[in-house]
């Protein structure tokens, strides 16, 4: 049998793939074809329904939770993995920071800065709008063009996700806040940025089934953390070895081979935060797949 499957080309998800897609744990007669896409690429895919398991923002979620539901296994949660805005100017960072510490709404001459966002859908640009709720000039990008943006002046502000975390200050950019660490102050959750969700109209076993072998393949990673080391560098954006394994010791850990009740209660919360500030659909659909 043969399924679809969407994930990014970023190392933490190559790394938690790679066992399940090359056949390094039995995979029970399933194939898979596979989609590596950008995360607000793989967001629109969902809303389409156009693949049986995909990797997706949990902002996405909301907008998709009436056709898919989440996996235990796969997701991306944690603490000081957060998305953090950036930008060339050292002395707007500062007075940005300084607004923020204080609570101080931003003044019009700041609200109209232009800031790259990687994806409307993004967990990164939710927790945007929680910090900054009068940052509303944004213009999506590849997450990957960002930093560029911000060297040559086409953007005032970057919302940087995935490695981009470990190459911006030696590119001479500041950060502004890293809204991980804001998240965290508020809540005291780890910070939920993706999950792995298939479609409800799966048999019910088959997803219980890919549920336990996305989890299995996460366990193979961990035990075996050079296996698929040339298949994650192909893939990534930044080569070297030493970035590659500081972006999987980020996004990858025990959230990613099972939620548990904290991690389903960080997810829920930002459900409710979202629905609350209208920011998403209400939905009534059960998310959780067990």
């Amino acid at each position: 049998m043969k399924l679809t499957l969407g994930f990014s080309p970023c190392p933490n998800d190559t790394f938690i793939f790679d066992a399940l897609i090359h056949h390094k744990i039995e995979t029970e007669g399933l194939e898979f074809e596979v989609s590596y896409e950008d995360v607000e690429t793989l967001n629109n895919k969902a809303f389409n329904g156009d693949l049986d398991i995909t990797k997706l923002s949990y902002h996405a979620f909301a907008y998709a939770a009436k056709d898919y539901e989440l996996l235990d296994a796969g997701s991306a949660l944690g603490f000081g993995v957060g998305p953090l805005l950036i930008t060339k100017d050292a002395k707007m960072a500062e007075q940005l920071q300084a607004l923020l510490r204080d609570g101080v709404a931003l003044p019009d001459v700041l609200a109209g800065l232009r800031v790259g966002i990687p994806g409307k859908f993004t967990t990164a640009n939710f927790l945007l709008g929680l910090a900054f709720p009068q940052l509303q000039n944004k213009e999506e990008l590849i997450f990957s063009d960002i930093e560029s943006s911000l060297l040559e002046g086409r953007i005032d502000l970057g919302l940087i996700i995935h490695e981009n975390r470990f190459t911006y200050a030696q590119k001479g950019l500041h950060k502004v806040v890293d809204l991980g660490d804001y998240w965290e102050g508020k809540t005291g959750f780890p910070i939920p940025l993706g999950g792995i969700v298939v479609k409800r109209t799966l048999d019910p076993a088959l997803k219980l089934q890919l549920n336990r072998l996305v989890a299995e393949s996460v366990r193979f990673a961990f035990a075996n953390p050079k296996s698929g080391l040339a298949y994650i560098k192909e893939h990534a954006q930044e080569m070297e070895e030493e970035v590659v394994y500081k972006h999987i010791e980020l996004y990858v850990n025990a959230y990613s081979e099972n939620l548990g009740d904290e991690g389903r209660k960080a997810i829920q919360y930002l459900f409710d935060q979202a629905k609350e500030l209208n920011i998403v659909p209400t939905s009534t659909e059960k998310i959780f797949l067990t």
